[in-house]
Parts: structure tokens; C-alpha cells; sequence
């Protein structure tokens, strides 16, 4: 049994290293890209169940964001970025339960031991994955305000100095919360995950076959709802920065 908390490298192209967690990052970004093509490709004014099926899920997203946002234009404003953290966070989390991911490997010999190498690894148990969407959902986040309210009016939410100097300071409280938000999105997602990892590591080398069955299930609800709250949270936090002030 081994546990790793970086990624491990596979194979490097150039001097690019790529580890499991990439690989297992590019299998649900393929997965994604054929299911959209598929749809796209049959699209029909009566539609197949699979059609139906993808639009219920659709519609209940935008009706879902409606309530947080109490705007229909913004919702689809937002849909896109927020609906694709969501499928990609939950299908990289239930890809971590399927047979052979963290258990088909190679065994490599480092430091005169042998260490086993998983060739795929769940995605977000690799902190740079979660880091890099917590980046793009920040980022995001002050774009979307300045394109909505104007950059002044956006920055002035952290500089300020005309209302005083209690104000400067909330504004300084402001920018240090937005920071964090790299760090509490990121290690979030990678906490919960690598430890449902580590769980299941551990379940099945002590007791394999029937024992793990239970919290496989643990695991697809916790997939799930990692997911949830990374896409509403990220949603929320659109919201609040494209509030116009009165």
C-alpha cells in the first residue's frame, strides 16, 4: 500500500511531466467532449430521451441559479463557466471510484524500495488541479464585476479613501478575504477528496471486495456535493461582485 500526497509522473513529453492526475483530468475532458458531440449531432425538435435527459439536467441548473441570482439574463450569463466547474469537478470525483483507478499500476524502484505507481489517480487529489480552479473562478469572479459595473466601481471595493479611513481598511479586509479564496477553494476540494482517496486505500487493502462497497457510495454522494458547492459557491461569488450599489 502506498500513499502519496503529490501526484506521481507517468511518462514526460519534452520537458512537460505528466502524472496521473493529468491523465485521469484529460479521460473526463474526452468523456465531456464526446457526450456534447453526441448531443449536439442529434439534436431533434422531438427529442430522444438522452436529449430529453440533458435538457431536464439544463433547465434545473439555470431554474437552480435563478434562485441565487434573481436574474434569468445573468444565470445564462453565468451558466456556462459555472455548469462546467460543476461536471468537471463531479465526473473527475466519480472517476476516482472506478475499478482499476489508484489500483492498475507499475512498481518503480526509488531510494532501493519499491513503490507502486498508480497509472490513473483521481484528479482533484492533486492540489494544483483544485488550485487551478480556484485561479479561474477568481479571476472570473473580478472580471465579471468589471465588465458589469465598471472597473472604478469594482476596484473601489478594496481601494477606497474618500469615506475615511475605517473604510480603507475594510477595503484592505476585503482584498486579504479574496486571496484567501484561493486557498480555502482549493484546498476545499482537495482536502475532501484526497482523504475519500485515502479512505478507500485503506478499506480495501485491510478488508477488500465487500468492505469498500459501503463507502463507494460515500463516495459518489461526497463527489456529488465537492461539486455542488464549489459551482454555487463560485455562483454566489458572481453574484456579490456584480451587484450595482445604489
Amino acid at each position: 500500500m502506498n500513499i502519496s500526497l503529490t501526484a506521481e509522473t507517468i511518462f514526460n513529453i519534452g520537458s512537460f511531466s505528466v502524472t496521473n492526475t493529468i491523465l485521469m483530468s484529460f479521460i473526463a475532458s474526452l468523456i465531456i467532449l464526446i457526450v456534447l458531440l453526441l448531443v449536439s449531432k442529434k439534436l431533434k425538435t422531438v427529442p430522444s430521451n438522452f436529449q430529453c435527459l440533458v435538457e431536464v439536467i439544463f433547465e434545473g441548473a439555470i431554474t437552480m441559479m435563478n434562485q441565487v441570482t434573481g436574474s434569468h439574463e445573468k444565470s445564462k450569463r453565468f451558466f456556462p463557466l459555472v455548469f462546467t466547474f460543476f461536471i468537471v469537478i463531479l465526473l473527475s470525483n466519480w472517476l476516482g471510484i472506478v475499478p482499476g483507478v489508484g489500483s492498475i499500476g507499475i512498481n518503480e524502484v526509488h531510494n532501493n524500495k519499491e513503490v507502486f505507481i498508480p497509472l490513473f489517480r483521481t484528479a482533484n487529489s492533486d492540489i494544483n488541479t483544485t488550485l487551478a480552479f480556484a485561479i479561474i473562478s477568481v479571476i472570473m469572479t473580478h472580471i465579471f464585476g468589471v465588465i458589469t459595473i465598471g472597473f472604478l466601481k469594482h476596484i473601489s471595493k478594496y481601494i477606497y479613501f474618500k469615506k475615511g479611513l475605517i473604510y480603507f481598511f475594510v477595503g484592505i479586509l476585503e482584498l486579504v478575504g479574496e486571496i484567501a479564496k484561493f486557498l480555502s477553494f482549493s484546498f476545499r476540494l482537495f482536502g475532501n477528496i484526497f482523504a475519500g482517496e485515502v479512505l478507500l486505500v485503506i478499506i480495501a487493502f485491510l478488508i477488500p471486495y465487500i468492505a469498500p462497497i459501503p463507502f463507494l457510495g460515500l463516495e459518489l454522494f461526497v463527489g456529488l456535493i465537492q461539486a455542488l458547492i464549489f459551482a454555487m459557491l463560485t455562483l454566489v461569488f458572481f453574484e456579490m461582485a456584480t451587484i450595482k450599489e445604489h
